[in-house]
């Protein structure tokens, strides 16, 4: 085994390839960029080494220096983790040529993977089921236009080189076909330097189905059953789970050993997943499943598959890549129980799922025992920024059957907190809590079908929230009375007391907040035990601790609750029966600025940068026509006018880089 490896990666991967090194007693060396300084996976290594400016193209794309600082601390071996350099070919070559181990498979498997278009026609080689399409090199867009009405809509558009959902669409009509095209080939091409696409029949009721395989250096191959990853949004995995709902015996025999097939027709080394698009218009079958794509790599979801096996995944890597022989072979491996893995998001489901940034101002996970896990990078005060994927964390669950891992995942997303900046997860409880999704009725469009009950609509705010808020406010200064009193000169003086004493007066503090369109006045009134709160024409007698773990215990009228209050400038979220709430407290001597860009204002919807404009000043707009296109999170998002117009200013040029809420392009009424 290893005495050091180095982790080219971050986040949660990067942690938990740390995670297992520790087990073992490898030691660990992390990788960093400017912006990761007091990354999670920072402190976890045994050492750690800075490798630039925040950018990945300046820090985690640098394959040089970070080979080079694996020969500087001594690492005998490179983790890649997913992502990032896990799938360069290039850099498994440097590696091997170095003297230093590649965690992952050889260059050539990598290289034979990494094309779409080359890769399905290797796998109808070998025998394995593709799905009908068009992998041709003539990227002349009349043919590509053809080669769809050969295929009959609605047709896939997929990038030749990478995944994770970037340089695809879904085109329904020949009318859409020029557009799509056109943003999938730009797409692709910023994010793999590589335009080419092929073209798939995109199946109506398709699950997303893939094998997890592992082969050694001595021809040993394996499969470790199935994952179902069919719960996506953007073509990009919410929820996984395994093995896959209702999947016949005979299938799963035949699915693994296609997947064992595709593996040994590449000479494959260590973790691999082959995905399949399974047609479940009729159900399951044997001979209703299709090759998609082999990611040569760890994948994000391989925990599911780790908690049924008993298998630890990554210790099976280093063993690999080490030289030795798989743990197990195939009649050793057994299925034991059911997993789910939900991802945790800093993005806006009521916004079309658009990444979030900001600070994680509360960051409580349920408590990690009794078949949860959460697999995490970040910690409680870090920051998501928008130089990295958003995903906050995953939390896994295992049970002795679907029906109790369901449960578990239920009541464990019911404990996890999270507040400070926007996330998914009351989107990840409408799921987990969905009768469809209990019922298994499963396919890659389950999220668009259901979309209204999963997209959460908005808590509303309830006068207890208010009076949590207003009660929290004043446990705060009280807490803050009292410190001013410690340190006085005379802390017994009256004047310090933070008991609510006033001379002729009955104590009392009011607070105001945002109600609707006006403001609600919350009236708090000191008492022997507690406080009465006067809001909405009635009084609640309340008292209430705060904990250890700074949430707050409250007795409203009797009633005794827990619940936690994040407090960020103005803005107060109230964490209740596992639900946020958000609250604006107004303060009067506060004056409210006048919105700069007004009605007609398009505005970024996060930090990012400019890479097409469609329009120009005095161009005649109508509702929905798309004026702009933003990159951020490595996806493309396009900016459309919410009103017919006559374009204004434009502010910015394509390549600026550009913050949340900065106004981009001003739109005017066609009579001005």
């Amino acid at each position: 085994m290893f005495d050091k490896i180095l982790i080219a990666n971050r986040g949660e991967i990067a942690c938990r390839v740390i995670d297992t090194a520790r087990k073992l007693g490898v030691k660990t060396v992390a990788v960093y960029s400017e912006a990761d300084a007091n990354a999670r996976h920072v402190k976890m290594a045994d050492e750690a080494v800075l490798l630039g400016p925040a950018e990945v193209t300046e820090s985690y794309l640098k394959a040089d220096k970070i080979l080079q600082i694996a020969k500087d601390t001594g690492a005998q071996a490179i983790h890649p983790g997913y992502g990032f350099l896990s799938e360069n070919a290039s850099f498994a070559e440097k590696c091997e040529k170095n003297g230093v181990a590649f965690i992952g498979p050889p260059a050539s498997a990598i290289r034979a993977m990494g094309l779409k278009d080359a890769a399905k026609a290797m796998m109808e080689k070998a025998g394995v089921p593709v799905v009908p399409g068009y992998h041709g090199e003539d990227q002349d867009p009349k043919l590509l236009a053809s080669e769809a009405e050969r295929i009959g809509y609605p047709v896939l558009i997929k990038a030749v080189a990478g995944g994770g959902g970037k340089g695809m669409r879904r085109v329904n009509s020949a009318k859409e076909f020029p557009a799509a095209l056109e943003g999938a080939m730009r797409e692709a091409s910023n994010a793999f330097g590589d335009e080419r696409v092929l073209i798939e029949k995109y199946l109506t009721k398709p699950r997303h189905i893939e094998v997890q395989v592992f082969a050694d250096k001595h021809g040993n191959v394996v499969h470790l059953f199935e994952r179902d990853c069919s719960l996506q949004r953007r073509h990009q995995k919410v929820i996984e789970e395994a093995p896959a709902p209702d999947m016949p015996e005979k299938m799963r025999a035949v699915m693994g050993e296609a997947a064992v097939a595709a593996a040994k027709a590449i000479a494959y080394e260590g973790a691999g997943t082959v995905e399949f698009i399974a047609d479940v218009s009729d159900g399951l079958k044997e001979d209703g499943f299709y090759f998609m794509e082999m990611n040569t790599r760890l994948q994000v979801e391989h925990p599911v598959t780790e908690l049924i096996t008993g298998q630890d995944l990554v210790h099976w890597q280093l063993i690999v890549a080490d030289g030795g022989v798989l743990p197990l072979a195939q009649e050793d491996l057994s299925i034991h129980g059911h997993a789910l893995e939900a991802r945790l998001y800093a993005e806006d489901p009521q916004n079309d799922f658009l990444p979030a940034t900001g600070p994680l101002l509360r960051l409580r996970p349920p408590q990690a025992e009794d078949g949860v896990r959460v697999d995490t990078g970040v910690l409680e005060g870090d920051s998501v920024t928008p130089f990295y994927d958003p995903m906050i964390a995953k939390l896994i669950v295992w049970g002795q059957d679907r029906d109790a891992a369901l449960r578990k995942m239920q009541a464990a997303l019911a404990r996890y907190e999270v507040a400070g900046l926007v996330t998914n997860l009351e989107f990840l409880k409408n799921i987990a809590s969905h009768p469809a999704f209990a019922q298994k009725d499963l396919d890659t469009a389950f999220i668009e079908r259901f979309r209204d009950d999963l997209v959460p609509q908005g808590a509303k705010v309830k006068d207890r929230h208010y009076a949590l808020a207003a009660l929290y406010l004043t446990l705060q200064k009280q807490a803050e009375d009292a410190a001013v009193a410690a340190h006085s000169s005379d802390p017994y003086s009256p004047w310090n007391l933070a008991d609510g004493w006033r001379l002729n007066d009955v104590a009392h503090v009011d607070y105001s907040f945002e109600y609707g369109d006006g403001e609600i006045t919350v009236m708090v009134t000191q008492t022997e035990t507690g406080c009465d709160i006067r809001l909405s024409e009635k009084t609640i007698s309340a008292s209430a601790d705060i904990l250890a773990d700074g949430s707050m215990r409250a007795n409203l009228d009797g009633h005794i609750i827990k619940a936690a209050v994040v407090i960020n400038k103005d803005r107060m979220i109230i964490i209740d029966e596992g639900q946020q709430f958000e609250i604006r407290r107004i303060e009067h001597d506060f004056d409210n600025l006048a919105d700069e860009g007004g009605a007609g204002a398009i505005t970024a919807p996060m930090p990012g940068k400019i890479i097409q404009i469609n329009v120009a000043s005095g161009d005649v707009v109508q509702r929905g026509d798309a004026l702009m296109v933003m990159e951020a999170m490595k996806m493309e998002h396009t900016l459309s006018a919410g009103s017919d117009g006559v374009v204004g200013d434009i502010y910015f040029e394509t390549g600026d880089q550009v913050d949340e809420g900065t106004l981009l392009i001003q739109i005017e009424a066609e009579d001005a």
